[in-house]
């Protein structure tokens, strides 16, 4: 299964962004997918997954912005964006896991928030 992120660009603070992460292959096989993103010179850090049962964890950063969801038909899973702050730019990469597989990842996307 390969994994390709889309919706990514540059905005001004305020604006909102749906990210979309296009699976090849069936994800409902995944224990949890969700969304990372790097910012340029540091780690990669968490931003919001979910589980197959439908449990979701948001970063603090994300809580009240960010909401993560999937759909299982189209093989999508989503990253809505809302009030953006310049401090969210970084490439936002999309992952799915199970115990067969492992941890897939996409290529990325970069999301680009100006003051």
């Amino acid at each position: 299964v390969q994994l390709v992120e889309s919706g990514g660009g540059l905005v001004r603070a305020g604006e909102s962004l749906r990210l979309a992460c296009s699976a090849s292959g069936s994800i409902e096989a995944f224990g949890h997918m969700g969304w990372y993103r790097q910012a340029p010179g540091k780690q990669r850090d968490l931003v919001a997954n979910i589980y197959s049962s439908g449990m979701m964890v948001t970063s603090n950063f994300g809580k009240g912005r960010f909401t993560v969801s999937k759909d299982n038909a189209k093989n999508s899973l989503y990253l809505q964006m809302n009030s953006l702050k310049p401090d969210d730019t970084g490439v936002y990469y999309c992952y799915a896991w199970n115990s067969t597989l492992g941890t897939i990842w996409g290529l990325g996307t970069q999301v680009t928030v100006s003051s």
